[in-house]
């Protein structure tokens, strides 16, 4: 007996042409670089470089993508992935090679791979004198040591520029993904409220969460869904655990879906029951600054002005003891990604630039509000923006407007 399932989701995507469009203006960047060639990087956790000029994602091992000043380029992956690599990727030209294997190091005896000075050679650059890599924070040593070896004589330059200048400006095919994940988020976030009841762990909420986001259409999640409650509400970074969640716990949502490579999230400080007054005082001050944020992020305007606005608003407030960071990261493949937008940031805005609003405070052990509270929490409101050609930028999602009690 066959099942038959009807499939009712069109995926949004990012068309082919666009892909060709992407390697060419990488190939005119390493030009312009003065670079003999260009190595970009990505592994199973930070895709995005490789994915972003051939829509590989690699599983296990981690990959890379040769380009050349005149737009010859090579997928470059492990000894493994082959046949996932070919039915995958953009890039007609794939090749295997040792340095790229899992984590594991086997010797795969019998497989024919790819060398540097080989795969060089087949391109007819035999003694290259500058190559540029991207992907510089997360390259495996494996690959430099394999390249310095294979061409002792070469420069090595860090060349994330050449893919981060592209990724910062959003094209409508990657807004209309954003959208698209944005909204099953959304819809995974609903639904996660209308179920939150005491006796639920943490791990279960995440569960409900991840059921919608693939029965929407989400090829993933954009990162680990975070439910961090009662004292855990006050991690910035934290994951999902066995703890139940109590009547009067903040449980601190960030929920994301991913479409076609593209990772927005949403944060929403959910409270178990009737907020204390400490934490709504907490939470309405950070929906505020959340709201305030947006006001400046306008086209022309200095990143390093915006963060030190919002720095001095959290203190005119009196709130700057709370205060962790600030105020927005750069949005799109990876959830948090390059520019961020901080007192030390000299760039311009810039129309199509897309951010994640990230408005985070804590009641840290020994604060007014932890002790009026009896413990320590925490709250994320976070919502994702697109830089406007006029006025405040767009709001990517519905705005996030009120306090939220839920299990009432």
């Amino acid at each position: 007996m066959f099942i038959s399932f009807m499939i009712s989701k069109s995926p949004t995507h990012i068309p082919d042409s666009e892909f060709s469009q992407r390697l060419e203006a990488t190939a005119g960047k390493a030009r312009a670089m003065g670079l003999d060639a260009l190595i970009v990087h990505s592994n199973e956790a930070d895709f995005a470089n490789v994915r972003y000029l051939s829509d590989y994602w690699p599983l296990f091992e981690s990959a890379g993508v040769l380009v050349l000043p005149d737009g010859r380029a090579a997928l470059l992956i492990g000894p493994e992935s082959e046949t996932f690599a070919r039915n995958r990727t953009k890039l007609p030209d794939v090749r295997k090679m040792v340095e790229y294997r899992e984590s594991a190091e086997p010797d795969y005896p019998g497989i024919a791979v790819e060398t540097f000075v080989s795969l060089f050679e087949s391109f007819g650059v035999k003694s290259p004198k500058t190559i540029g890599l991207a992907g510089w924070a997360v390259f495996p040593l494996p690959v430099y040591h394999a390249l310095r070896e294979a061409f002792p004589s070469a420069e090595l330059v860090k060349a994330d520029d050449a893919l981060f200048s592209q990724r910062m400006i959003k094209s409508e095919a990657e807004i209309a993904c954003l959208k698209a994940a944005f909204g099953i988020t959304r819809k995974a976030t609903d639904e996660v409220i209308s179920k939150m009841r005491p006796g639920l762990t943490e791990l279960q909420i995440a569960g409900i969460a991840q059921n919608v986001i693939y029965a929407e259409g989400a090829e993933y999640e954009g990162l680990p869904q975070y439910v961090l409650s009662g004292e855990s509400s006050a991690h910035a970074i934290g994951r999902a655990g066995y703890r139940q969640i109590q009547s009067g716990d903040i449980v601190q949502l960030n929920l994301s879906a991913r479409v076609h490579g593209y990772s927005p999230s949403i944060g929403v400080p959910v409270v178990l029951g009737r907020a204390s007054e400490a934490q709504r005082e907490l939470l309405e001050f950070g929906l505020k600054a959340h709201h305030f944020t947006r006001t400046l992020l306008v086209a022309g305007v200095s990143a390093g002005e915006v963060a030190r606005r919002y720095d001095e608003f959290v203190r005119a407030e009196g709130y700057a003891g709370y205060q962790l960071y600030g105020p927005c990261h750069g949005l799109g493949m990876i959830e948090v990604e390059r520019p961020w937008i901080e007192s030390t940031s000299t760039y311009a805005l810039q129309p199509g630039m897309t951010f994640q609003v990230d408005t985070y405070f804590y009641a840290p052990e020994g604060s007014e509000l932890a002790r009026k509270n009896g413990s320590v929490f925490g709250l994320r409101w976070e919502n994702g923006v697109r830089i406007s050609e006029n006025g405040p930028a767009e709001w990517l999602s519905p705005e996030l407007d009120r306090v939220v009690e839920a299990g009432l």
